[in-house]
């Protein structure tokens, strides 16, 4: 099957530069040379939501960085790069947890704001519902730095720092078109992330940005989404066409969660005749949602094989790739994402120009933005991106 990579690996050695970069140019506070410890002063957190903590020697914490949930891999690798990246440039942080609950976001980002940070770095479980949290944040003067998931409605956004999200969608619709070139008639089954997350909707928004085509012209059949066929030939733009977009991922939501995911296409197949099984297609979101789905699928007799995406490099999945399971990931170099929002907080705490890319809309105004791009590793591409250092081997047998 023809494979497409959609953009260059970055190289570890650019990501040290990088590091170095991001350290030479602290002017935000006290130094630390010390690994990321915990503190006695932490914010009032339950243990479920508190991170890790890199301490000042004062006790102020000048970074805080609130993420999802530390139940997925993904937001644990992101902690990991942020208190290495801000460490190594000598910034004091604390991570804390919103375990997928709006209320416990807020009272993450108040218990940061009595900690005295300057820069807050979220992201945020609901995109609407952080509105509120992050007005309290700019309400006390601190600058807020959206990560990977953009806060809609509110102008209480200074920057935003991402992957880009849309080119991520493209890279897994357009390996399902290649992987299915010159064949008719492909079942194919969509899958989506949580209606609360624009993200989700920039993702879906690329992967049909391509499948739309091999749709109409009958490369692929949509197996389990009525709604989006009356589209087929037709681009869906964020902006223009949420409302539609709104209605059809409703319909194929894996909110992304393991156990949401798995029962949705449990309940696919189950209704669908063996006609719209066989060799099947399958746009799964991210990596968790894409092995929930694999397994189903695999347990359905009725389905001779799949090729089914992902995206973040979980080494779960980067085991499932190696065993014919899954097909292919998206990576999101983390370390890489963490360098830049570093050097971002580097430019605000040292009174700098803050250097942005691009712009995105978070349907109240345009939130100057940094994109990083991100890199397609299937079963052909990994060998070498173990060899070169990417991932472990170890690390991936190690996976569960």
């Amino acid at each position: 099957m023809k494979k497409k990579l959609v953009s260059m690996l970055m190289a570890s050695a650019m990501v040290m530069a990088l590091l170095a970069g991001c350290s030479g140019g602290n002017a935000g506070g006290a130094a630390s040379s010390a690994a990321p410890a915990a503190s006695s002063e932490a914010p009032a957190a339950s243990s479920e939501d508190a991170g890790e903590e890199t301490p000042a020697a004062d006790g102020a914490v000048q970074v805080g960085i609130v993420l999802p949930t530390k139940d997925e891999p993904r937001w644990l690798q992101d902690e990991k790069s942020f208190s290495d990246a801000l460490a190594q440039a000598g910034f004091t942080s604390q991570v804390m947890f919103s375990q997928g609950q709006s209320a416990t976001e807020l009272s993450n980002v108040e218990a940061l704001i009595e900690e005295g940070v300057q820069v807050l770095v979220i992201c945020a479980h609901d995109a609407a519902a952080a509105g509120a949290a992050v007005q309290k944040a700019h309400d006390a003067g601190v600058q807020v730095v959206c990560y990977d998931r953009l806060i809609t409605g509110t102008d209480a956004v200074d920057y935003y720092v991402t992957f880009n999200s849309f080119a991520v969608g493209v890279a897994q619709g357009q390996y399902l078109i290649d992987a299915y070139e010159g064949q008719t008639g492909v079942p194919l089954y969509l899958y989506a992330g949580a209606k609360t997350d624009n993200n989700a909707f920039i993702f879906f928004a690329g992967a049909w940005s391509v499948l739309n085509k091999a749709v109409e012209s009958g490369q692929f059949v949509v197996a389990n989404c009525p709604e989006i066929e009356a589209y087929a030939g037709q681009e869906l733009d964020v902006d223009a066409d949420h409302a539609t977009l709104d209605t059809i991922i409703g319909t194929i939501t894996t909110n992304w969660d393991f156990n949401v995911a798995k029962t949705l296409a449990e309940g696919n197949l189950v209704a669908n005749d063996a006609d719209l099984k066989g060799d099947v297609a399958i746009l799964a979101p991210n990596d968790g949602t894409a092995r929930a789905i694999a397994d189903a699928f695999t347990a359905d007799g009725d389905v001779s094989s799949y090729v089914v995406t992902g995206q973040d490099a979980e080494m779960a999945s980067l085991k499932y790739i190696q065993e014919g399971k899954q097909s292919m990931t998206v990576w999101k170099n983390t370390s890489t994402l963490a360098v830049t929002t570093c050097d971002l907080v580097n430019a605000i705490l040292s009174g700098g120009s803050v250097a942005t890319t691009t712009t995105y809309n978070n349907q109240n105004v345009d939130v100057p933005s940094v994109e990083e791009e991100v890199t397609v590793v299937d079963a052909e591409s990994l060998p070498g991106l173990i060899s070169d250092g990417s991932f472990s081997q170890a690390d991936i047998d190690a996976a569960e």
